[in-house]
């Protein structure tokens, strides 16, 4: 997943890492806490549910490479910054896991502030996940704005390594499986932004690495320089939704399938555009109508019109707009997984349950394509820009 626009984003100090506990992270057991003089009440260590590999949650290998991702994974971009309960968030990624959700996504700003979701992940991997935490493949991103300075945002090896070694401090962990560069410099040689991520491989902080919004041209040369390395490429994420087809035309998943490499989707609901929150216009409470990384000029009678004809589509599947945006996505076999976010458990669940979803047959593609055309929707275009 991206970073917001420059102009939604909320500048924060890198946060410390969380507590080191043991059972169970203090600041998560707050509200279990008794009245004084009595004794507290201590909740049950987190049990994930044994039915999470029952078959439900389907895998896809990620290009050439021996790891599997979930065809639904998880990410943090919203939602488990400062600005939500612990609460929530740790609910969220509880039923994620449960629901044989194995992938979390983060990045070094992700917040708000900066650093917080890693931070909060942190607290909750320490209080629920650390137990399982080879069942899970945990992602972390840097290129972004994160603090002042020069060194503080873009491709050097000074600031991917210092951005890192922060991540790993914040989250607890002693490596991540994917390390991405998050955007493509323009002023910074590639054989040096490649050459980070391959010395965070070799030095066992990273187990793969992988970039984010780079062009197709971009994506053959990176892969070039990471394989001249010893570290292949293993995934690219670049924004892809019904509505924002960039990579189609780029010739990106071409150029990832020569190479070996997977590719998972972020924003497949087109920032929420592909719900049914804006059949009827843009509600009040929306990204939308707050401006948060959404412009509200890009919800026009012609997109409405659109989402209409498309949920048209997905009602006579049984399925939702969102999930029918999902199976879309998954449709080809060169994308390894959709990448979303949740609000809710029951944002969550009804998602995820896009994967039980039957395959899209030939004459409704065809349907779908009627009014799946690029709405100008690719806020990250300029990140890959060569």
């Amino acid at each position: 997943m991206p970073t917001a626009p420059p102009s939604s984003r909320v500048r924060g100090p890198p946060y410390s890492a969380p507590v080191n506990v043991q059972c169970g992270d203090k600041s998560l057991l707050d509200s279990h806490r008794a009245p004084p003089g009595e004794h507290p009440v201590i909740p049950a260590p987190y049990q994930p549910a044994e039915t999470r590999y029952d078959g439900s949650m389907r895998y896809r290998r990620t290009g050439h490479s021996g790891l599997k991702l979930p065809e639904i994974s998880l990410g943090l971009w919203h939602n488990f910054g400062d600005d939500r309960t612990l609460e929530v968030q740790r609910a969220i990624l509880r039923r994620a896991f449960d629901l044989g959700v194995t992938h979390f996504d983060l990045a070094n700003n992700y917040g708000p502030p900066y650093g917080a979701a890693e931070a909060n992940f942190g607290r909750h991997l320490a209080a629920d996940f650390r137990p399982f935490r080879d069942e899970l493949v945990i992602s972390t991103k840097a290129g972004y704005d994160m603090w002042p300075g020069p060194y503080g945002e873009w491709g050097s090896r000074k600031y991917l390594t210092a951005s890192l070694d922060q991540s790993l401090k914040r989250m607890g962990l002693d490596y991540v499986d994917i390390f991405y560069s998050h955007r493509f410099d323009p002023e910074t040689p590639l054989e040096e932004t490649m050459g980070a991520l391959a010395s965070a491989v070799r030095q066992g902080k990273a187990l793969y690495a992988g970039i984010s919004s780079y062009s197709a041209e971009k994506t053959r040369e990176a892969a070039a320089i990471l394989r001249d390395l010893g570290v292949p490429l293993l995934i690219h994420q670049p924004s892809y939704s019904m509505l924002n087809r960039w990579i189609e035309d780029d010739g990106l998943l071409d150029v990832l399938e020569a190479e070996g490499a997977g590719c998972i989707g972020f924003a497949p609901l087109a920032q929420g555009i592909l719900t049914d929150r804006y059949l009827n216009g843009i509600p009040a409470d929306s990204r939308a109508a707050q401006g948060k990384s959404l412009d509200p000029d890009s919800i026009n009678d012609q997109t409405l019109a659109k989402l209409r004809g498309l949920n048209e589509v997905a009602a006579g599947r049984g399925q939702t707009l969102a999930q029918l945006a999902l199976s879309w996505l998954l449709r080809d076999p060169r994308m390894t997984s959709a990448l979303i976010g949740a609000s809710s458990v029951a944002q969550l669940e009804s998602n995820v349950a896009a994967v039980q979803g039957a395959p899209l047959t030939d004459e409704e593609l065809a349907e779908i394509d009627r009014y799946a055309t690029d709405a100008h929707l690719n806020l990250w275009a300029k990140s890959s820009e060569s």
